[in-house]
């Protein structure tokens, strides 16, 4: 069902650029202004350069950051910082990691999975499920850029059902005892490391094992559905081709669905625009959910919270559940689902979502108006969402729990798409240890 292609993938080399560490970037699109311009000035050859340039004065059609990026593409290849493997190649990549807000004394966690090119599947195809929507403009910014670049700089992430770890378990035995060709750690500590796996017999397996495996996408979906259009320009482009062309795959991050390394992360929503006084809140939600109260003072927040906070996980795992916290109440309150509006078996499983109930049963109770709603913002942070509203940079903070990996996959496969901020996958894969470079 989906079609793993080995690759020649292009990688820096350290004895050029140094430090690997230096050269790498987050995701582009979880960069804000102030890194973009960090990471520039961090290296010469950070990834950024390529994958989010600066806009300068006097950009236009053709002198522009998509243009510069494509001309630093040629210096760096030219230059050797970034080399060719000779060989085919799917990359085995572990990222050995704490997970968001632990206590000090957490276990690690291990994502393991490999970068690979897919080729391209629509949709409707029954290989590859979206779980999200996108927007146009991100669309058009990474048409764009690779239109100019020709080239994957940041992977998709994928996800794929592996319970006997078969795929993962023969890469990972072919590398055993093999030191990892990229091997550092991050800024955040995060243990980095990456092997080229091209033993034609490995390779084949994997490639074979794959091809039952519907993909889900996990992070990505702006890249995915670019390089759709792209594949489709290309082909306006060149005419009919035969056999598969470099358009028609894209550069993907495989990791499976039921590893325990896998990290699925809360949005919360913090409120910026006026709430009801509390007591409304309670008359307006009393027909829909069981309040909980947690009253606070100064001297117990602390310990309140954590209380607050564990029967939030807690009564999660069985009842829809959601947290309330307001600007100046000293108070943290539950908000379990009544039964009668709970989903039954035969509802969608979007609308099985704790943030497809928190959307439809809270946030539009409390906040009707489309422009209150726009001006919602979101943490991944429990504490982050809490300290926003009592230090008064949120009037109300709503409090969910984790979208469960089955979840994603179940509303994927009805060929439903999430609801806006339903999903933050963790940890996400760094741009710049192996890119695709389609065509120079």
């Amino acid at each position: 069902m989906s079609t793993i292609i080995p690759f020649h993938g292009t990688l820096y080399d350290a004895k050029i650029v140094g430090d690997v560490v230096n050269v790498v970037a987050p995701p582009y699109d979880i960069i804000d202004a102030t890194e973009q311009k960090s990471l520039h000035e961090r290296h010469p050859h950070n990834i950024i350069r390529l994958e989010l340039g600066l806009d300068q004065p006097g950009d236009g059609p053709t002198n522009n950051r998509y243009t510069r990026a494509r001309s630093t593409l040629r210096d760096w290849i030219r230059s050797g910082a970034l080399k060719r493997d000779a060989q085919p190649a799917v990359y085995y990549h572990t990222i050995e990691y704490t997970p968001p807000y632990s206590q000090p004394e957490a276990p690690t966690r291990v994502l393991k999975g490999f970068l690979a090119t897919v080729k391209l599947e629509a949709f409707d195809s029954g290989h590859i499920y979206p779980h999200e929507n996108t927007r146009a403009a991100a669309k058009t910014d990474r048409l764009n850029l690779l239109e100019a670049c020709r080239s994957n700089f940041s992977p998709i992430w994928s996800l794929f059902s592996d319970p006997q770890t078969s795929v993962i378990g023969e890469l990972e035995a072919s590398v055993n005892r093999m030191p990892a060709r990229i091997d550092f750690r991050d800024d955040a500590g995060f243990r980095q490391r990456l092997w080229a796996v091209t033993d034609p017999t490995v390779l084949r397996q994997v490639v074979e094992a794959m091809r039952s495996k519907p993909l889900f996408i996990a992070d990505g979906h702006h890249r995915y559905e670019t390089a759709l259009n792209y594949q489709r320009l290309r082909r306006q482009q060149t005419g009919a081709q035969s056999g598969h062309q470099p358009y028609d795959g894209a550069l993907m991050l495989l990791t499976a669905l039921d590893d325990p390394g896998l990290t699925v992360l809360p949005t919360h929503r913090i409120f910026t625009t006026a709430l009801p006084p509390y007591e409304q809140i309670k008359a307006l939600l009393a027909g829909k959910v069981d309040l909980q109260e947690f009253p606070y003072t100064r001297s117990s927040q602390a310990a309140v919270r954590e209380q607050f906070l564990d029967a939030l996980r807690t009564n999660g795992r069985t009842v829809p559940i959601f947290g309330l916290a307001l600007k100046n109440h000293e108070r943290y309150v539950t908000m379990t689902v009544k039964p009668d509006h709970r989903p039954t078996p035969q509802t969608s499983p979007r609308a099985r979502l704790d943030v497809s109930l928190l959307q439809h049963l809270v946030v539009t109770t409390l906040c009707p108006g489309q422009s209150e709603q726009e001006a919602i913002l979101y943490t991944k942070d429990d504490h982050e969402a809490l300290d926003w509203v009592a230090q008064g940079n949120g009037t109300g903070a709503l409090l969910l729990n984790a979208t469960k990996v089955s979840e994603v996959q179940a509303v994927a496969t009805a060929g439903e798409r999430m609801p806006h901020k339903s999903t933050y996958f963790f940890p996400k894969p760094l741009t710049g240890l192996v890119i695709n470079v389609m065509e120079e």
